[in-house]
């Protein structure tokens, strides 16, 4: 096999509480990942030269900060691999939306080379590789929906119900350390306890039921500490979110820009999606279980 294409979906954060800080900054969070069947695309095409170069460029990203590249050199440098690769990329994902577009690429990027490469690494042995890229990366290795602990990184996998979500693409960017360092941002939020999960691993029926999703039961008990703060400071989502409150129970994912309301079903999700105002962006996806590449790791 000499070239791949590789998808690299976007995920939500179902729920974010900020539960405390480390010693050395980092906060520590409280989360529900899902992944959702619409995303970004990368092609990759082996080399022999051992070059990793990129095809594609961001307008506003240099090759030495472009997670795609730095996650291909790291592995090379870690696996000692004398293979390289082009990296072409189809961006659809926002930068600074809280989709996880970044992370999600570099994922994909590890996953497509420990094919392409025919290293066979593990599952955990990627995620180990993959949290020196960022906090987010590792939940796209593990490739389930999970309950994430620490800086996100501590992954217990949950069973979701069947669900389509509405998203919406406010018109900024959000910059995830401004809003992890603002003085406003609750960092004390009670921790969930473990068990509120049952040892199936499903959330706990206060929070969800897979037989008889209630989404206004789950946004009730649970929040996005970083919501208000991002709100204040970037009032598009705070107009976003408001408009989408009108036809669901909505929040945003991650540190924003995005927001999203949940949906039993497809055609409901498309009815407000249809309604929206003339200039507003967004998407509809459904909900996934498993990541496309889940099975590109041992």
């Amino acid at each position: 096999m000499t070239e791949l294409t590789c998808f690299a979906p976007a995920k939500l954060n179902l729920f974010l509480h900020v539960v405390g800080r480390r010693d050395d900054g980092y906060h520590l969070l409280e989360t529900v990942f899902r992944f959702l069947d619409f995303g970004d695309t990368l092609r990759l095409r082996r080399r022999d030269d051992g070059r990793i170069v990129r095809v594609t460029a961001l307008d506003t990203v240099s090759e030495r900060q472009d997670l795609c590249v730095r996650a291909a050199r790291l592995l090379q440098q870690h696996s000692g691999a004398r293979m390289g690769v082009d990296i072409a990329l189809d961006k659809r994902l926002p930068m600074g939306g809280g989709l996880g577009g970044g992370s999600s690429d570099a994922a994909s990027v590890l996953l497509g080379l420990n094919r392409l490469w025919e290293l066979n690494w593990s599952r955990q042995r990627l995620a180990a590789l993959a949290l020196q890229l960022g906090a987010d990366v590792p939940v796209f290795i593990f490739g389930q929906s999970s309950f994430a602990q620490g800086v996100g990184e501590i992954l217990q996998p949950v069973e979701l119900p069947a669900a389509w979500y509405l998203v919406l693409i406010p018109p900024v960017q959000v910059s995830t350390a401004k809003i992890f360092a603002h003085q406003q941002l609750t960092r004390n939020s009670k921790a969930i306890r473990i068990t509120d999960f049952s040892a199936a691993g499903k959330l706990s029926p206060e929070l969800t039921s897979a037989d008889n999703f209630d989404a206004g039961e789950l946004y009730s008990q649970t929040r996005n500490d970083l919501q208000s703060v991002v709100c204040a400071d970037y009032p598009p989502v705070a107009d976003h979110l408001a408009w989408l409150r009108c036809h669901a129970p909505a929040r945003m994912t991650g540190s924003g820009a995005c927001v999203f309301a949940q949906f039993a079903d497809q055609a409901a999700a498309q009815q407000v999606f249809a309604a929206m105002p003339v200039g507003m962006r967004g998407f509809v996806a459904r909900g996934l279980d498993r990541h496309p590449h889940y099975n590109n790791a041992a």
